[in-house]
């Protein structure tokens, strides 16, 4: 207990905070929306003005932490009030330092531009072909068997074989990669807090395949995503090791897919627990845009990123010393009542949701949002079309009002363990309003 009787919440060994994050970061920010906690040494960020500008500030705040979480200790004693220097000679050092989310400044945007070539609108557009015969196959099956436990029979394997399409990922191996990650650590375990979300157990598993797919293209180029990343320069001009771009594919296959596949699922949840709001988006196909985008507000994927303050500076009204770690509640900032009106309630037509910090914002914004918004809508197309009703079971949830649900005990990801599904078949297709974003997913 803290002084005034408030209670901190343990948002990494408290399996209830994992359950229904949200009342609890409430109970934080209704102390102030930039925190010191007192039971990590770490700065917790829920307001969503606040963590807006610390997302923008790459000048005070590294994200060499972004992979290794808040809880790791740092590699050095920092000194002073500007640490970048030690931070450079110590990234190696660093969990997660192989992915180019620990980087900043101009070693970020190099490799940021690398991908950003990659997720073009006309590329995209052509991925979408495959989206639909996809979605079609698996949400035709589910239909016939009359459901099935969405996460791991449905919306795991759909974003999984989405991106290996993107990336031209031979047919034969998409199976073994999908299996790969569907067996890999929990990114953000709060079971293991302190190894962070690093890449290097799936690096050691799929590396090879990886690298031989990109000195494969690089001899043999084809039309395909692994072509241009294969035989991409960085902006001044070099060549990068294999080893790097090995790297940025795996980290394509595993940042998309898992929060894709949870925001499918908390999507797919909140769908089955409003048949009303099914019926007005199976009416009106235009709506499913939107309702992601209240859904990523609401309940995105992803709930914190991790930022190390690289200079003496301030939060709102709170000074941060340099070495100081900062977790940026996502989760907390797109509930604060100080900029959603009503915030913990779903509207369809709310104002200027696109404005959410589900993808992040600034240099770090995630590079495959594009993807992640065209590919979730796809698959919800695909629902409305081949089904008529989405239901929970009850046999394996319990009956409305209480249901038995649980979720992912990770401090990253917000997603289901499991979610069972039951389907009725849709009797007739009428021809429903067209979502704009099904010809534009820039």
């Amino acid at each position: 207990m803290t002084a005034g009787g408030f209670q901190e919440p343990d948002f990494f060994t408290d399996h209830s905070v994992l359950l229904d994050p949200y009342e609890a970061l409430e109970a934080v920010r209704s102390q102030s929306p930039v925190r010191q906690m007192k039971s990590h040494d770490f700065v917790m960020v829920t307001g969503f003005a606040e963590a807006t500008a610390v997302l923008l500030d790459g000048e005070h705040f590294s994200s060499v932490i972004a992979a290794a979480g808040p809880t790791a200790p740092l590699p050095f004693e920092p000194e002073g009030d500007d640490i970048t220097g030690q931070i450079a000679a110590h990234h190696h050092k660093f969990v997660g330092s192989e992915t180019f989310l620990s980087f900043d400044g101009a070693q970020h945007s190099a490799r940021r531009a690398l991908l950003s070539r990659l997720f073009t609108p006309s590329r995209l557009r052509a991925n979408e072909l495959y989206m639909h015969g996809l979605a079609d196959r698996l949400v035709e099956d589910a239909v016939a068997k009359g459901g099935c436990e969405l996460m791991h029979e449905l919306a795991t394997p759909y974003v999984t074989y989405v991106i290996a399409d993107l990336l031209g990922v031979p047919d034969e191996d998409r199976k073994k990669i999908a299996d790969i990650l569907a067996a890999a650590p929990l990114p953000g375990s709060v079971d293991d807090a302190d190894a962070g979300a690093s890449l290097a157990p799936l690096a050691e598993l799929v590396g090879g395949m990886f690298a031989a797919y990109i000195v494969d293209r690089r001899a043999n180029p084809r039309e395909d995503v692994l072509t241009d990343l294969a035989t991409a320069k960085f902006p001044d001009g070099s060549t990068p090791e294999v080893g790097e771009l090995v790297m940025l594919a795996i980290f394509l296959f595993a940042a998309g897919q898992d929060t894709s596949a949870k925001l499918i699922g908390n999507s797919a949840l909140h769908l089955a627990e409003n048949p009303e709001l099914q019926d007005r988006l199976r009416a009106d196909r235009s709506l499913i845009a939107p309702f992601l985008e209240e859904m990523l507000r609401l309940e995105g994927s992803s709930k914190v990123t991790h930022r190390l303050a690289r200079k003496s500076t301030r939060i709102g009204d709170l000074e941060i010393p340099a070495g100081k770690k900062i977790v940026i509640s996502l989760a907390g900032a797109d509930r604060d009542p100080h900029r959603w009106e009503d915030p913990d309630t779903f509207k369809l037509d709310r104002p200027r949701v696109k404005e959410h910090l589900a993808f992040g914002r600034g240099a770090h914004t995630c590079i495959g949002n594009p993807l992640a918004r065209a590919e979730v809508r796809v698959l919800f197309d695909r629902f409305f079309e081949h089904a008529s009703g989405m239901t929970l079971s009850q046999a394996q949830h319990g009956p409305a009002g209480s249901r038995r649900l649980d979720y992912e005990p990770s401090y990253i990801v917000r997603g289901l363990t499991e979610l069972y599904v039951e389907l009725t078949p849709a009797t007739a297709h009428a021809a429903p309003a067209r979502s704009s974003d099904e010809v534009s997913v820039a």
